[in-house]
């Protein structure tokens, strides 16, 4: 294999094999890397991952932000403090040689560059380029247009996405990359670079820059979009680009990324069959595909659980395909190693937090961003009833930032501690501080059931529940996003609430919801788990093998290489 490793180093040293430019506003490479905030950010670090073990010719675009994502704290009632993150990126990234000039409100804004590479399974590099805005040769204004991910006014948000778009475009062609044939906007943030490629192609064409273009949504619902005031746009972009907005945006409308997107890309996707169908009825554009998301399985499944299928289910990591095989594992060995990652779990909740949670009882994670459509506090609509059912039998991990500007997301968290302020004595509670890659491994591993319970039809995919599979964790939701494809109920794990109909597409009922958490808890799930380990262990290898054989990044960039990017990976 040495030989082949080699020449896979070669290849991908080969400026002139890229073919896709793959641009996100955050990207979760590395857990001392704070470069990302959810589950965008994941995602993207997983594909590039997955294109890396795969040799798909893709390099990544993104921000690099000066003081990251915050840290979080918690007090004892639950309030959110947030401190910055400061990071020294020449611990982790390599500062190149390269600058790129544009132009902002009429100044002359210099982006430096650095790079991280991601190193696949055979030797094949991904490098993903950080641009960097913070340099004395930038007025001092400019300098802290990327300070904080996600931070700051409209103001601040335009900025830095000119300086994704326009600026990504530049630094390629800077570094050398005169063969980009695909574009790939993860999200509307990038989408300025159709203006950059406008301007490149002499504006003779938009049916070029539109061959040129791939672009996935996740957002599903319109307020999560991004919007400017045409005026606003006409004063901070070079003037260059005026007349093709307008063109674009058929006049001086507001300025809406996503309208950019869609107006200027060959290929659409939502990124799981009911979020492509509520785009296309948000969008009015029938032709929007779906491509459901995954993980990246070796960067998500627990060393307990990486030994056992390195045992049982050779190459199981560059071709996840095999999981399928996962029903002739010994039970025994399933639940030994999932005992292993629930101890670390255990273990950690302790030393973190001074709790000392029980092994054998029954463990429900729910961690994910604090936000206020996701009802982390569901699951406390009655706690008498929870009591009821769960005292002695059950105890509860959470985790999840709220963003700094989210009101309702960090009232959430307050409202997770009430309640276990007021379940104290009777049901084990944590909320675990500052989550983050490392923390998600070990949670969504470590639990026995992973709960999700958004409104629908918010959750696009998600993926978090997806990293349970992968280590046998059984999940427990709502009926939306990517769970609508993988729960065969009773088999891979439990529905929350009603199936979705035609009536119920856009909705949600609450008390629906509730009473079917509860009662599944109550009649299924705790019985279950204390009464019939054969049948509970029975389930985690069909989840293994039923959800985290599809629902992979290494399944999902070959759709995009066959149906978006056209092109064939190195290694099948």
């Amino acid at each position: 294999m040495n030989q082949t490793s080699d020449l896979f180093k070669r290849i991908s040293q080969d400026k002139s094999k890229r073919e896709i430019a793959y641009f996100t506003m955050e990207a979760a490479l590395d857990d001392e890397l704070p470069t990302y905030s959810g589950g965008l950010g994941v995602l993207a670090g997983d594909t590039l991952r997955s294109a890396a073990d795969l040799g798909i010719p893709v390099v990544g675009i993104t921000l690099l932000q000066q003081y990251g994502y915050f840290h979080q704290g918690l007090d004892e009632n639950g309030a959110q403090i947030e401190t910055e993150v400061k990071w020294d990126p020449k611990q982790k990234l390599t500062q190149l040689p390269n600058y790129i000039e544009l132009k902002i409100e009429n100044r002359i804004v210099q982006v430096m560059v650095w790079e991280y590479d991601i190193v696949g399974k055979y030797g094949y590099v991904v490098p993903v380029y950080f641009l960097d805005v913070n340099t004395e040769a930038n007025d001092p204004k400019d300098r802290k247009i990327n300070t904080s991910l996600y931070g700051g006014e409209l103001y601040t948000r335009l900025c830095q996405e000119i300086v994704l778009g326009i600026g990504g475009i530049r630094m390629l062609r800077d570094l050398g990359y005169r063969n980009i044939v695909k574009y790939h906007l993860n999200e509307g943030h990038a989408s300025l670079l159709t203006l950059e490629l406008i301007r490149e192609s002499g504006y003779s064409s938009y049916e070029k820059i539109k061959k040129a273009c791939v672009f996935t949504t996740h957002t599903p619902v319109p307020a999560g979009h991004d919007v400017f005031d045409f005026e606003m746009v006409k004063g901070v972009i070079s003037p260059v680009y005026i007349d093709y907005l307008k063109d674009i945006l058929e006049g001086e409308n507001p300025v809406n990324l996503t309208t950019i997107s869609l107006k200027l890309s060959h290929f659409i996707n939502g990124v799981s069959a009911k979020h492509a169908d509520v785009s296309r009825n948000m969008f009015k554009d029938p032709d929007i595909a779906s491509i459901t998301n995954g993980i990246h399985s070796a960067s998500w499944t627990a060393h307990s659980f990486q030994k056992l299928f390195d045992q049982y289910i050779p190459n199981w990591d560059i071709d996840p395909s095999h999981f399928v095989r996962a029903m002739y594992i010994p039970d025994t060995e399933i639940w030994k190693a999932h005992m292993t990652a629930k101890g670390k779990l255990i273990q950690l909740i302790e030393d973190e937090t001074g709790k000392r949670m029980d092994l054998n009882t029954l463990t429900i994670g729910f961690a994910r961003r604090a936000a206020g459509y996701k009802r982390a506090d569901l699951i406390f609509s009655n706690l008498e009833r929870l009591v009821q059912l769960g005292e002695g039998k059950i105890q509860i991990v959470f985790a999840g930032k709220a963003h700094p500007k989210d009101n309702d997301g960090k009232n959430l968290i307050r409202k997770v501690f009430e309640g276990m302020d007021k379940l104290k004595g009777k049901i084990e509670i944590v909320y675990l501080e500052n989550y983050g890659m490392r923390l998600g491994g070990i949670i969504t591993s470590g639990v026995d059931v992973w709960l999700n319970n958004p409104q629908r039809p918010r959750e696009a995919s998600g993926t978090s529940g997806m990293k349970a599979a992968h280590n046998g964790v059984l999940n427990f939701s709502v009926l939306d996003g990517w769970w609508i494809e993988g729960c065969v109920e009773g088999v891979t794990g439990w529905a929350i609430g009603p199936k979705p109909t035609e009536d119920n597409l856009v909705s949600y009922d609450e008390k629906k919801d509730t009473d079917s958490l509860y009662d599944k808890l109550e009649k299924v799930i705790i019985p279950l788990y204390y009464e019939d380990q054969d049948k509970w262990i029975e389930m985690m290898k069909y989840t293994i093998s039923l959800n985290a054989s599809y629902f992979n990044t290494h399944r999902m960039i070959k759709e995009y290489a066959l149906r978006a990017y056209h092109a064939t990976p190195l290694f099948q």
